[in-house]
């Protein structure tokens, strides 16, 4: 059996609509090996995966989360510009209109800078070695929860 097909059913799908996840590299880091990994591994457990390709500004990646109506923003940078760029997505999401879309960091993200990142509502912050299980349960946790709470404001917006 092909690794790909053992990776898809280790994870469990949440039901109904599957979760849309754009994989951004925003800014000046070409290094895009891990962010293909994880798009794969994402795609293997049923996401539907876009891809920013190397490149895009911050404001890019804000107008592609809204463009492809996507569940979760998976940013990751090894350049050491986290504190700049990730912060930037943020802001252009709530500035497009994307505010309650996830935001979820990855990369060479230092230990002091994770609180100051999670403060600003970037997540995760996942770094080097950990495992695409522990990534895959956590973006499905996050969208679980988003999808809860979006749909108990439509069930008391219809009373």
């Amino acid at each position: 059996m092909a690794n790909s097909q053992l990776m898809a059913s280790q994870y469990t799908i949440p039901p109904g609509k599957k979760i849309r996840i754009l994989v951004a590299k925003p800014g000046l880091d070409g290094h895009d090996r891990g962010a293909l990994v994880l798009c794969r591994a994402f795609r293997d457990a049923g996401m539907e995966v876009i891809y920013s390709g190397l490149l895009p500004t911050p404001e890019q990646v804000a107008q592609m989360a809204i463009d492809e109506d996507v569940d979760v923003v998976a940013l990751s940078l090894l350049n050491g510009a986290h504190m700049t760029a990730f912060p930037k997505v943020k802001k252009f999401l709530k500035m497009k209109g994307g505010a309650g879309i996830a935001v979820v960091g990855g990369g060479i993200i230092p230990d002091s800078d994770k609180p100051k990142l999670e403060r600003q509502g970037i997540i995760g912050n996942f770094g080097p070695g950990t495992s695409l299980k522990t990534i895959i349960e956590f973006v499905q946790s996050v969208v679980a929860e988003q999808r809860k709470k979006t749909g108990s404001k439509k069930a008391r917006a219809k009373r």
